[in-house]
């Protein structure tokens, strides 16, 4: 189907989608957001260039989509706690993000999806990559399809976010936090029918998940990393270059992200809202 509304470019194959001919600080047409919503679903991550946003106006987009899922753990922007930052200072070596993950998968029910606005931008680096688990589960074996079909994933954020990984955060200190609230576990199918579009998705995740249900961790760590290293196959993926004022809304049902630290000596803000979603089947 074709879009009338708005200009649709594609960056990959198979995941990606630059959107034009929107300006995000006006009330959309329900016509217009149909055919976003509609690309969301059809392309995984969606790219806004050149948006000029308040935080109020960031947060009326976001709100089209569903309510707001405050992030627990990250420090937010001073006034407005729906908005988390993702910041790294010139002096500062770790950035957040950095690592093959989907935002909320410790959730009992995750989320619908993120979206991440450029505050400050180094002048070169700090892309992030996405990699679409539609793709992941398409290109695995029927044998291998069929074996995952009754595994479900155990996902949680202690050892992320929890007292045990503080050793490991460094100068991330300060910009993670609350390690008291990483209380969350959650089990959820190794394959899901996406909720919205009907497709099937490949939903584990190095960052969060840690075994198989009623599996070991030596016993599920051969088919994890299997797994992990398949998804991540370079015609799966895109990679997106950050402006000022760039604005990237991705589904953490159907891709995973990873924020590259190649911009050591600059500064970088990015603000983040995550969007609430449904139950996994």
């Amino acid at each position: 189907m074709s879009y009338q509304q708005i200009r649709v470019e594609l960056l990959s194959t198979l995941l990606g989608a630059e959107i034009g001919g929107v300006d995000l600080k006006e009330p959309l047409a329900d016509s217009v957001f149909a055919e976003i919503r509609r690309a969301f679903g059809e392309y995984g991550v969606m790219f806004f260039r050149d948006q000029q946003l308040t935080p109020e106006q960031h947060l009326a987009f976001a709100e089209r989509f569903g309510p707001i899922d405050i992030n627990r753990f990250f420090a937010t922007v001073p006034d407005y706690p729906m908005i988390a930052e993702v910041r790294k200072e010139p002096e500062q070596e770790r950035n957040i993000g950095n690592g093959w993950h989907t935002d909320h998968s410790y959730d009992q029910i995750p989320a619908l999806g993120s979206m991440l606005y450029a505050r400050a931008v180094p002048r070169t680096g700090g892309d992030t990559l996405f990699a679409s688990m539609y793709a992941a589960y398409d290109a695995l074996s029927d044998g291998l399809k069929a074996t995952l079909e009754g595994l479900r994933g155990c996902h949680s954020s202690r050892h992320v976010f929890g007292a045990e990984g503080r050793a490991r955060r460094g100068d991330l200190v300060g910009r993670i936090g609350n390690p008291e609230l990483a209380t969350q576990d959650a089990v959820h199918p190794v394959v899901i029918r996406h909720p919205e579009t009907g497709r099937r998705a490949l939903y584990v995740n190095p960052g969060f998940t840690l075994r198989f249900e009623g599996w070991t961790d030596d016993e599920s760590r051969p088919l994890l990393e299997y797994l992990y290293h398949h998804a991540t196959r370079p015609e799966f993926t895109c990679r997106f270059h950050w402006r000022q004022g760039s604005l990237a809304l991705w589904d953490n049902r159907s891709t995973w992200h990873f924020a590259l630290n190649d911009y050591h000596g600059e500064r970088r803000l990015l603000h983040r809202i995550t969007i609430q979603g449904s139950p996994l089947h």
